[in-house]
This record gives structure tokens, C-alpha cells and sequence, in this order.
């Protein structure tokens, strides 16, 4: 048999926890590994692990004893000295629900989720929403910018029209479930160590209807839906960005007992983009001129999101120098709208011709003899 786990590990506290505390860890983890909520295959066991810790450290006298003699205090005859042993002769017989105060698991169950058995088999039979779906597009950069439309082939599945959902041929083409005789529920009882631990779930052969069909209907063979491809088209609104999802309704997963279908999630994801770089609504463009032109002042051809614009450098302009283009950033879903900034470098020319070196040659001669900007630096 393998090893129990200390029952304050099982809760994830120290030996000097407070009732409030045990109290509070265990209501987290037994709505964490419900078999209701959780469908894990351990989740069962990680339950009724949680279920013996807290039945033994909420109890005073058992947690005492725990205290004393740890796992020792389960063994059938096993000699404490002192006091008598809490543990033995069915001390944890089938869980009594002395240690939760006289309130039964029912009631425990029904103040984690806020709806007890009653709410949640109504919730098992009846319609419900499926499970929305994300399906992750690339676009371009200027496509982000600009927007577009996008044609998407996507599954779906359709209610039938005939059954609506249902699966059988007409409301009466159905007989009770024989494994949960109607309820809808099936009780599940698992003799451990210390008695006999139940476990109620939505039974899994009606899957809480309870009821099955016993005539499917004659155009979608039981199913309850029809497996559609179809062609969806998006409209990519102009200024989106990377990461923003647009919500599709009813192309989602099916629905459950004849419900409406989830929604679709396309989640837009932009390239980048070798020339801009965007920043919120401000687009950031590079862009290298001669020194000369930097000295002397140009007209400058740049490219926008929207075209090409002309800008007017001014003479003088020094490396690293920042030119705005107001109103040429991008243009939101909100009618916000962004700058272009032109963040000017210089290029210095690898290769120079002999005439080239002379004119540079007078241009420093001529700066050192006038005193003029660097060259007065150097001199001093």
C-alpha cells in the first residue's frame, strides 16, 4: 500500500495552522479537485486525500493524536499508551460529517459553487453555450495600417434544424436512463481504508439528461448538429494591432442539450515591417543623408504610410536630429491619429575621389584659420 502523505502537505500548511486556516484550505482544494468540476483521472484520489486531511486536523481531539503518533494512529490495535485511540474502531467510518459541524457534503458542496445539487443537475441537462474557439491570423504591416477584409475557412457545427439539438425524432422518442433511473446523476462509492467514500456525478451515459433517445432523428442520425466548412470573411479594421482579438459570434464550439454555439476569437498578429516602425499611433521611420546636405539643407523625398511626402531639412541639421510629420502616424477605429517622426543620421562616404579630398581638404584648412565650430575646439 503506498505511503499517505502528511495530511498538513495534503492542505499546503505548517503544524501550527489555525481552524480558519485549515478551513480555508481545505473549501480551496475541495472545490479545486471536485469530480464535478475537475475531469482529471486523479482528481477522485487528490480528493478524498483532501477530504481525510481535513476530517482529522478540523477535529480537536483527532488532530491531537495526529500530532502525537502521525500515521501510526490508523494501524487497527496499534498501542498508544495514554489515551485511547480516536482513530481506531471506524473512527473515519464513511466520513461522518461530525467533523463539518452537522452540515452534510451536499450543503458543503452547494456554499463553494452557490447552487447546491439542485442547480447543478438542472445546469447538466439544460442548454448550454459551447466553448468559444481562437484561431490566430498573420497580416502585413500595412494591411494593420490601412485595414481589409480576409476570407477564413473555418469547421462549424449547426443545430439540426429538425431535431433542434436534441438527437431524437420527436419529443416523445425517448425512455428513461437505466443507469441513473432519471435522475440524471450516478452515485459512485469507493471503499478505502477508512470506510466508504461516495462520490455523486452527472451520469455519464445521459450526460445528466436523464433520459436517452431510443429513435434518432432521421437527418442528423442522433447527433443533434451538422459539420458545416464554410467561408467567413473579417473585416480587419484599418489601425489594429498585434494581439487584438475580434469576436466572431456562433462559430465557436457546439452547444450542449440543443445551446447556442460559442463565438470565434481571431486573434490578429502583424508582421513587422523593414522600413516602419510603429509605436501606439506614431509611425518612426530611419533615414541617412549625405553630410553635405545636412551642412547646407535639402528637400527630402519620405516615405509615409500613406504615400510619400516631401519634408524640408533645414541647413545646420546636426546627426540624429528628428523631423515631424504631423497627422501621418496611423489613423485608429477610435479617429485617433498618430505623427511620423523622420529620425535623421549622417553617412560619412567610405570611397572619395581625388578632387572630393582636395574640396574637404580646403573646407578643414579654411575652418582652422577662421576658428569656426570644432576646429576652434581643437585649437584650444
Amino acid at each position: 500500500m503506498a505511503e499517505k502523505r502528511d495530511f498538513y502537505e495534503v492542505l499546503g500548511l505548517s503544524k501550527n495552522a489555525t481552524k480558519d486556516e485549515i478551513r480555508s484550505a481545505y473549501r480551496k482544494l475541495a472545490k479545486q479537485y471536485h469530480p464535478d468540476i475537475n475531469k482529471s483521472p486523479d482528481a477522485p484520489k487528490k480528493f478524498e486525500e483532501v477530504q481525510e486531511a481535513y476530517d482529522v486536523l478540523s477535529d480537536d481531539n483527532k488532530r491531537a493524536q495526529y500530532d502525537r503518533f502521525g500515521m501510526a494512529a490508523f494501524s487497527q490495535g496499534s498501542s498508544t499508551g495514554g489515551a485511547g485511540n480516536p482513530f481506531q474502531n471506524g473512527g473515519f467510518g464513511g466520513f461522518s460529517s461530525e467533523g463539518f459541524g452537522g452540515m452534510d457534503f451536499g450543503d458543503i458542496f452547494s456554499s463553494f459553487f452557490g447552487g447546491g445539487n439542485t442547480r447543478s443537475r438542472s445546469r447538466s441537462s439544460g442548454p448550454r453555450k459551447g466553448n468559444d474557439r481562437l484561431l490566430r491570423v498573420q497580416i502585413s504591416f500595412m494591411d494593420a495600417i490601412l485595414g481589409r477584409k480576409i476570407d477564413l475557412n473555418v469547421d462549424v457545427d449547426r443545430t439540426c434544424s429538425h431535431c433542434h439539438g436534441t438527437g431524437a425524432e420527436s419529443p416523445n422518442a425517448y425512455q428513461t436512463c437505466p443507469d441513473c433511473g432519471g435522475s440524471g446523476r450516478v452515485i459512485r462509492r469507493q471503499q478505502t481504508l477508512f470506510g466508504t467514500f461516495q462520490s455523486e456525478s452527472v451520469c455519464p451515459r445521459c450526460q445528466g439528461l436523464g433520459k436517452i433517445i431510443k429513435e434518432k432523428c432521421h437527418e442528423c442520425g442522433g447527433s443533434g448538429y451538422h459539420h458545416e466548412k464554410t467561408k467567413l470573411t473579417v473585416t480587419i479594421p484599418a489601425g489594429i494591432t498585434s494581439g487584438r482579438q475580434l469576436r466572431i459570434a456562433g462559430y465557436g464550439e457546439r452547444g450542449i442539450n440543443g445551446g447556442a454555439n460559442g463565438d470565434l476569437y481571431v486573434e490578429v498578429i502583424v508582421r513587422d515591417d523593414p522600413t516602419f516602425e510603429r509605436d501606439g499611433n506614431d509611425i518612426h521611420i530611419k533615414v541617412s543623408l549625405g553630410m553635405a546636405e545636412c551642412a547646407l539643407g535639402t528637400e527630402l523625398s519620405v516615405k509615409t504610410v500613406y504615400g510619400t511626402e516631401s519634408v524640408t531639412v533645414p541647413p545646420g541639421t546636426q546627426p540624429g536630429a528628428i523631423l515631424k510629420l504631423k497627422g501621418k502616424g496611423v489613423k485608429d477605429s477610435a479617429g485617433r491619429v498618430g505623427d511620423e517622426y523622420v529620425h535623421l543620421s549622417i553617412e560619412i562616404p567610405k570611397r572619395l575621389t581625388e578632387r572630393q579630398k582636395q574640396l574637404l581638404q580646403e573646407f578643414i584648412a579654411e575652418g582652422k584659420s577662421s576658428g569656426w565650430g570644432p576646429f576652434k575646439k581643437v585649437k584650444k
